[in-house]
């Protein structure tokens, strides 16, 4: 029997609810949310979208909700994050006598491209307790400079939850997960050995795929190629390495794998759109 979902929003006078929006956070458009919030949940909540246009993470604080998705239902524990894509209808109730949660919607765009390629996941031990107070300073901070170092802290989990490995994803596709897992403990890998000269040879290697099987892997999970990916990793570490070091941009290029610094710079700046020292200089 086809689940029926309905859009439907029946909170009850015991829930809090703190909205994180355009209007007392307007950065969070800088990173494409569109919406997000910290809820204290006790009594009726219920919550139900048809086909929603963006991305939603719940992750669970402290107690349980339950989700219905077209594949079946899914509780959400303490300590789990899930995940529900662009066009994924779902509805979620409460299990538990109270549920604390933080939840965002992210816009359907290529930054979030990842999301779409799962389908609804549950992610065990997603340690997000580093977002939620972010985004308690977000809902709370009239300040800029101290908004814009809470979104820092914001944008650093939403990307570690696209590039995390994903051995704890719940699916209702084993071989679909199993081959998933593969992938990101083949890029976990990666990660550790920026400074090695990654072709699709040694991927297709270490993965014990072919390379077309690869290909196409990487193309369903990240939306990008497995060599796009490399460099994807290798832009997250020297972005990180220019805002928490005082390291020469050419130390820099040559830890993430490129022995040319101008190579380096040239591909920092097609991904981020400003140079290295540039980038350096515009956060600090």
């Amino acid at each position: 029997m086809q689940l029926s979902f309905r859009d439907i929003v029946d909170i009850g006078p015991k829930c809090l609810e703190r909205f994180i929006d355009s209007s007392n956070a307007p950065e969070i458009s800088d990173l494409e949310i569109e919406l997000a919030g910290c809820s204290n949940l006790s009594g009726d909540y219920t919550v139900g979208r048809v086909s929603p246009p963006n991305h939603t993470l719940f992750y669970s604080i402290h107690g349980q909700g339950k989700f219905r998705v077209p594949s079946g239902e899914m509780q959400l524990d303490e300590g789990q994050l899930i995940i529900l894509p662009a066009g994924q209808s779902f509805e979620v109730t409460i299990v538990s006598e109270q549920w604390d949660i933080i939840w965002v919607n992210l816009a359907d765009s290529e930054r979030w491209t990842p999301f779409n390629k799962l389908g609804a996941v549950i992610v065990d031990n997603a340690m997000l307790e580093g977002l939620h107070h972010a985004m308690e300073l977000l809902y709370l901070e009239r300040d800029v400079e101290n908004r814009n170092s809470a979104m820092q802290v914001v944008s650093r989990y939403l990307y570690r939850i696209i590039d995390a490995p994903l051995s704890d994803v719940h699916t209702h596709d084993e071989k679909e997960r199993r081959q998933v897992s593969r992938l990101h403990s083949l890029f976990s890998a990666v990660e550790k050995q920026l400074q090695f000269d990654w072709d699709m040879e040694s991927l297709s290697e270490k993965a014990h795929y072919s390379a077309p099987h690869l290909h196409r892997l990487c193309l369903q999970v990240f939306g990008r190629s497995p060599k796009q990916h490399v460099i994807h990793l290798r832009m997250t570490r020297a972005k990180s390495l220019l805002l928490s070091t005082q390291w020469p941009v050419s130390y820099i290029a040559s830890y993430v794998g490129y022995a040319n610094v101008f190579t380096f710079s040239k591909r920092f700046k097609k991904s981020t759109g400003l140079s290295p020292s540039a980038f350096r200089e515009s956060v600090n």
